[in-house]
């Protein structure tokens, strides 16, 4: 049984974590087939939207504990498995924004830990009514520092600050109304709801969802006049393209276009 399936249908690829007996937890084993997923996409023009789930239960449940007890086991105690296994989880929340196609969370049961990160790294993400998420490591010693960089990136800072402090669960609900999903189902209709945006995105231009999500995620780090001065000169790159004056010639003349990317 793989620990991570891939079904492609159309332009969207769906990846499905496969450990549900663990809680879909980003074991050694997981994180390095999410990572290889996530480059092998970097260069797939077929494919132009992402779905990201969990099997069984449970979405995500953070980072693999007990392997992370063995690690200790060594002569430093541990300290150099634990920062090559946080460069390597980073490594792999960072791809996903640096993917060319938007990359949506399909979210239930719980998202804890590394698998909160999870969901705050991902470009969009759907949840069935019902999920809980929650950055709990403090709950047990262990602060939530790297998954409070991507939460601190999607949540007002409080609210993140609440989360991590506390070590209490927010209902999907309240996750909506902070920012973290953007959109709430129910259960029934998750996978439904979520493949109809990934369908919706997959029939934009690709190259200009490329152009702009990098764009997004560029801008967010400048200061207001860079920001402008940058997305000006994307947007004149985008403007250059073929498909992009074939699109505006089909809205003006009503029809649908005739896109080559």
């Amino acid at each position: 049984m793989a620990i991570l399936e891939r079904h492609d249908t159309g332009a969207v690829a769906h990846l499905q974590m496969n450990a549900p007996e663990r809680l879909n937890a980003l074991s050694e084993e997981m994180l390095a087939t999410l990572q290889a997923e996530f480059d092998a996409l970097q260069d797939d023009r077929s494919v132009r939207a992402v779905i990201l789930s969990g099997a069984g239960k449970a979405f995500c449940a953070g980072h693999d504990l007990k392997q992370m007890t063995a690690g200790r086991q060594a002569e430093d105690g541990g300290k150099a498995y634990f920062q090559d296994l946080f460069d390597r989880c980073a490594r792999m929340m960072m791809s996903i924004q640096s993917l060319p196609q938007p990359v949506i969370a399909q979210v239930h049961g719980i998202a804890t830990a590394a698998g909160c990160q999870l969901v705050a790294s991902c470009d969009l993400a759907v949840a069935a009514e019902g999920t809980r998420f929650g950055v709990n490591g403090v709950n047990i010693g262990l602060f939530c520092s790297t998954p409070m960089v991507a939460l601190s990136r999607n949540m007002p800072r409080k609210h993140a600050f609440e989360m991590l402090t506390t070590g209490q669960f927010i209902a999907a609900t309240r996750a909506e109304e902070l920012g973290l999903v953007n959109r709430i189902v129910p259960p029934e209709a998750l996978e439904a709801e979520t493949r109809a945006l990934a369908d919706t995105l997959a029939a934009k231009l690709g190259a200009a969802v490329k152009i702009g999500k990098q764009a997004f995620y560029q801008q967010m780090q400048m200061p207001l006049d860079q920001a402008y001065a940058y997305t000006r000169d994307v947007m004149v790159e985008n403007m250059l393209y073929r498909d992009t004056e074939e699109g505006i010639a089909a809205f003006i003349e009503k029809r649908d276009p005739d896109w080559r990317q």
